[in-house]
């Protein structure tokens, strides 16, 4: 099976200097990769979502005056 990435390509490599796979895996699997030009990454990291803005509603002012309180209405 061919190398799908050059990181791909170098975590095997990694593996074979630590002994966790053969000489002969890393060989066949390089040897099927060719001269292929390969992506660094085999799948581009997936971008943040977008944050939609959120409208939101006029707020009316709460004035006091003594104990009882009077909502104020917009002009609009």
């Amino acid at each position: 099976m061919p190398f799908k990435s050059r990181a791909q390509r170098r975590k095997f490599a990694e593996l074979l200097m630590n002994g966790k796979i053969s000489d002969k895996t890393y060989e066949e699997w390089n040897r099927e990769t060719g001269r292929a030009k390969l992506p660094e990454y085999a799948h581009p990291k997936a971008k943040g979502a977008k944050k939609s803005t959120r409208k939101t509603t006029k707020k009316t002012r709460v004035r006091t005056t003594g104990t009882t309180t009077k909502k104020r209405r917009s002009s609009r």
